[in-house]
């Protein structure tokens, strides 16, 4: 005969039934609810057999009613402070209310003690870290984003532009050519290297040029003046033929001197003629 396992309250027989051992009592859970469960310190209910229990200084919470008392985050698995006035807090709220909380570790900065200020808010020395190495920033010279903090070289790797032609990040100033970044001293002309940050260039073949060295080396010659066609203020367009190249001021008839541009004419020679001169030769 099988020995009877009872509830402690109603009696019931337990066996093969749920229940809860409390205070080293076999209770049903129906039992338990009614007349054991712990009242949640927030919403004020019992916490069932079937609910999670949290607990902390002799006070019990539903699992879900565990927040924080101003933002209203979960806190189950979160790092809380508990204040002298019964509210559970998570530590960003904490140190909020507070005012003398560390914003790393949320514990209190003591009177005196190494500390940093920073937009009305304060961190242990050693908690005022880099966001990205993670090394204390002290006296070193920090940037913020967004709400991290970065030490120079860290900001410098994660965020600055970096120079088309030396790779390494811009701190300040630098310019923009064909939508790339370039450090000033890095912009330079491809032949004497003069710097062109401020000054009149150009390019040719995706390299940049200063006026005096396009002229020279890279410029197309006039078949009329011999001078460069450098496409600068006078002398922008050009006339094309057969491998020779005219500032258009030049593409005259070499009789009569008629502009003939976009006009008919007869080559002799190296001269250029007008048709009516021409016939005259």
């Amino acid at each position: 005969m099988t020995d009877r396992f009872d509830c402690y309250y109603c009696r019931d027989n337990l066996h093969g039934k749920k229940y809860v051992k409390k205070d080293e009592k076999h209770v049903c859970t129906k039992c338990f609810d009614k007349l054991c469960a712990n009242t949640c310190a927030e919403c004020k209910r019992p916490i069932g057999a079937d609910a999670k229990e949290l607990h902390h200084k002799n006070r019990h919470w539903h699992e879900d009613c565990f927040r924080c008392a101003k933002c209203y985050k979960p806190l189950a698995s979160e790092p809380f402070i508990a204040r002298d006035d019964g509210k559970i807090m998570c530590g960003k709220c904490s140190s909020r209310e507070d005012g003398n909380r560390c914003q790393g570790c949320y514990k209190v900065v003591m009177p005196g003690s190494q500390n940093v200020e920073y937009k009305n808010k304060v961190w242990h020395e050693e908690c005022f870290t880099c966001f990205e190495c993670k090394q204390p920033i002290r006296t070193q010279s920090f940037l913020a984003k967004g709400d991290d903090i970065y030490c120079g070289p860290c900001h410098d790797k994660k965020f600055a532009k970096k120079c088309f032609k030396c790779k390494q990040p811009i701190q300040s100033g630098g310019i923009s050519y064909q939508d790339q970044p370039w450090h000033s001293d890095c912009f330079k002309c491809s032949t004497c290297s003069k710097p062109l940050a401020g000054t009149r260039f150009t390019s040719h073949e995706n390299h940049a040029y200063c006026v005096d060295c396009y002229k020279t080396d890279v410029a197309k010659k006039c078949h009329g003046c011999k001078n460069p066609i450098t496409g600068f203020g006078h002398g922008t367009n050009i006339v094309n033929y057969e491998g020779f190249s005219w500032h258009e001021y030049c593409f005259n008839c070499k009789k009569c001197c008629l502009s003939l541009a976009n006009k008919r004419f007869v080559i002799s020679g190296e001269h250029i003629y007008c048709p009516d001169c021409a016939k005259k030769l």
